[in-house]
């Protein structure tokens, strides 16, 4: 009697070869996902994290000369979605909804200050000084209080990212909060604030040192 998974030559026949490595491959991706969800389990094999990073090299020390008078927190929410010409969303498209949060500092520029930007009388009672206008600086965006709410992406685009070196970025949406955050510093006053928290400052400053009248204006 002929073996019906044999051949008439005793070989396993390649097509169920092929059948039995494609069960065992779902056999030990099931395997996985049972460790994954039931509780308990996944502890007992679970990773180790190390950091092998090497330590930080300083590579250039810089003077700063700006006295950093008022900071801004700013939130915005990101929604960004691409989309393909002759294609569904389900196949090529993706739609991320990303929640940017950072700061935006205002600073003066003090370094710049020459001998006709600071008068003072000949009794050093009455100082006069003229600053250049308060800027922003560069928004800087929080990784702790910014998060990705949601994310949608099609076919083409889920099987990309199998073969993408970085899978889960969110380059895009960052630099979009980032670009958002600094439009929005600039609608509001943080440079008049600052202005005004440098003017305190240099009065406070100059009437202990016994000063009587303190004049601060500001021009480029």
């Amino acid at each position: 009697m002929t073996n019906p998974v044999k051949g008439p030559t005793g070989r396993v026949p390649g097509w169920v070869k092929v059948v039995g490595s494609v069960v065992l491959l779902l056999a030990v991706l099931f395997a996985g996902l049972r460790l994954s969800v039931l509780p308990g389990l996944k502890d007992l094999f679970g990773t180790e994290t190390r950091d092998r990073s090497g330590p930080a090299l300083l590579e250039s020390i810089q003077d700063i000369s700006r006295y950093e008078a008022a900071s801004g927190n700013f939130q915005v929410v990101v929604d960004l979605e691409k989309d393909a010409k002759f294609l569904p969303d389900a196949v090529r498209g993706s739609r991320t909804l990303y929640v940017g949060a950072g700061t935006v500092d205002a600073y003066v520029d003090l370094g710049a200050l020459d001998g006709d930007d600071v008068r003072v009388d000949d009794d050093r009672t009455s100082a006069t000084l003229r600053l250049p206008h308060a800027r922003l600086g560069t928004p800087a965006l929080d990784p702790e209080r910014s998060y990705a709410v949601s994310k949608q992406r099609g076919l083409l685009d889920r099987l990309g990212d199998l073969f993408s070196d970085n899978p889960h970025s969110e380059q895009a949406v960052q630099k979009l909060a980032v670009r958002h955050i600094g439009d929005a510093a600039k609608e509001s006053g943080l440079t008049g604030r600052a202005e005004s928290n440098t003017t305190e400052m240099l009065e406070n400053l100059l009437r202990s040192l016994g000063f009587k009248e303190v004049r601060v204006t500001y021009g480029d």
